[in-house]
């Protein structure tokens, strides 16, 4: 069995992937009642901007039949189907008790999306993770509120100069995480992102054994569709942690 690895977010964020998508209408208010309900601790979505300026959560961003299809940016919020719940909604519904992962998918959103936060809750923004892959881009986010959550959403294939000079970078740029798919994870990779300060998520984690595997890992995030194996999976972790971490330091691993 892998060695336990230290998190550096205690305990790790469990993400309902478009809210309980397994178990309801991905992206409605609810799937997202749902998930909170079966024990998710974080939240995600995608975000766009209508044409009127308001956030809304979606995941193509585009609304219509077929032949039909127009763009969310093209839309006034009126013009959009019932079932696509406005960020604010999500809050008003809701409350601020969670952790909300956003992947920017309209980069004229990425503002808008921090300002309607900071309106329902001042101090949500430190829970609310902006994804994108675009660096600059994101830190413009922060003269918003300087708060917000910055999230390098890649995948390692990408990665041109390798994941140290990656850790640097986000490091110097202070995004606060790297998002994955889970199957390029390892346990030194791991490592070496938190050793530039950086949090783990690994996203796709379907499985009990892809989630254990994360968790084992030192992993600080995890998105799943299925809510009720990832809280499950978070409370054999939790269980683990305490069984074998008594008494012996964080386990170094080879860095890749």
């Amino acid at each position: 069995m892998a060695p336990l690895l230290p998190s550096r977010r205690v305990p790790p964020i469990g993400f309902a992937h478009r809210g309980a998508r397994a178990h309801a209408p991905e992206n409605t208010l609810e799937a997202f009642e749902l998930a909170l309900r079966l024990g998710a601790t974080g939240l995600e979505s995608d975000v766009w901007l209508t044409a009127d300026g308001v956030p809304v959560l979606d995941h193509d961003g585009v609304v219509g039949s077929l032949l039909r299809r127009k763009r969310i940016r093209d839309l006034r919020r009126s013009e959009l189907p019932k079932h696509i719940p406005e960020l604010a909604e999500l809050y008003a519904s809701f409350g601020t008790d969670f952790e909300l992962s956003l992947d920017v998918k309209d980069p004229a959103a990425g503002g808008p999306t921090v300002a309607v936060t900071a309106a329902a809750d001042p101090t949500m923004a430190s829970r609310l993770w902006l994804c994108d892959d675009d660096l600059d881009r994101m830190v413009t986010w922060r003269e918003v509120s300087p708060h917000v959550r910055l999230v390098d959403s890649t995948r390692l294939a990408k990665l041109k100069q390798g994941p140290e000079r990656l850790g640097a970078r986000l490091q110097a740029s202070r995004i606060d995480a790297v998002n994955l798919h889970q199957s390029d994870w390892t346990g030194g990779l791991v490592t070496l992102f938190h050793r530039f300060g950086i949090y783990a998520f690994g996203w796709d984690a379907q499985f009990d054994r892809t989630l254990d595997g994360l968790l084992r890992m030192g992993i600080d995030g995890v998105f799943c569709d299925h809510v009720d194996r990832m809280v499950d999976a978070l409370a054999r972790h939790a269980g683990r942690d305490a069984g074998e971490g008594d008494g012996e330091g964080p386990v170094e691993l080879p860095l890749p």
